[in-house]
């Protein structure tokens, strides 16, 4: 398994799409070098973007988060989440009427800014359904887990309505060793307790890579000129390579270094590289 120099891989590239988590930061804080590897990026003047499976806070917040960890460069033009996907599509699928959530009270941003009521699932009235015109899973905090998912399913049993969950990641990493349920693996668990499916955006969905694709400033740009970067097979890399993308795994979040060359095996997912992070020296 060679091991590449990430500073002589990004030179290759006019564009870099960043996952965040296991890539940019984890349960510490930054990954120790990589607010070096933004200096880089704006002192070569490359466009970067951060492709998240997060729909638990604003975009506004998200960028506001790596200043307070000492990135001022990355603002909210750079953000690409799964929640702003969601968002889209509710756009265009719910034109008024109460969409039911599960999620943080910051992720209700993205049923409100669309004029539409946003209702949590804990304030759901079962008895009172008519204005409800969608679900959202948007993020693994802000409920109750046994009560709210019994009403969840309760919902969806008396009322069909579109269920858009805008982070299918299953698990995420809070420790070296350890990791807990996302909104994923919850929602996968609801999706085959009723039979119904649900729509899904994030990871390795290509809609997220024609999503940041649209929003790269440089019209010339084609998919040979982009990277992605991550940590994850089946998510980053997978997706970045359904998308046609170059890609990069780096080892320092879910995929270690011990194992990355029996993982990349038993998946037949392939990264174009491979380094030990996305640090420069």
């Amino acid at each position: 398994m060679k091991i590449h120099d990430f500073k002589s891989v990004i030179d290759k590239y006019k564009v870099i799409f960043f996952d965040a988590y296991g890539v940019l930061k984890n349960y510490n804080g930054l990954i120790p070098g990589v607010e070096k590897t933004f200096q880089y990026l704006k002192d070569t003047n490359k466009e970067f973007y951060i492709l998240t499976n997060d729909a638990s806070r604003k975009p506004q917040q998200l960028a506001d988060s790596y200043h307070q960890l000492g990135i001022p460069d990355i603002v909210v033009t750079n953000i690409i989440s799964s929640g702003m996907l969601a968002m889209d599509y509710l756009r265009q699928k719910v034109k008024k009427g109460k969409v039911v959530f599960l999620g943080t009270e910051d992720s209700a941003y993205y049923i409100e800014t669309l004029g539409l009521e946003a209702v949590p699932i804990s304030e759901l009235d079962l008895g009172h359904l008519s204005d409800i015109q969608a679900l959202a899973f948007l993020d693994d905090e802000g409920f109750d887990w046994k009560t709210d998912l019994n009403k969840t399913i309760n919902l969806l049993r008396r009322k069909n309505i579109p269920v858009i969950v805008a982070n299918t990641d299953a698990t995420y990493p809070v420790s070296k060793k350890e990791i807990a349920i996302a909104m994923g693996g919850l929602s996968a668990m609801i999706e085959s307790i009723v039979g119904k499916q649900f729509v899904g955006f994030g990871k390795p969905d290509s809609q997220m890579f024609i999503f940041a694709y649209d929003h790269i400033k440089n019209a010339a740009i084609e998919k040979k000129d982009i990277l992605m970067v991550g940590d994850t097979l089946h998510t980053d890399i997978l997706g970045g390579n359904k998308f046609g993308l170059d890609t990069v795994l780096v080892l320092s979040g879910n995929t270690q270094a011990e194992d990355a060359e029996v993982k990349i095996q038993s998946s037949g997912i392939i990264p174009t590289y491979i380094c030990e992070s996305a640090t420069v020296e």
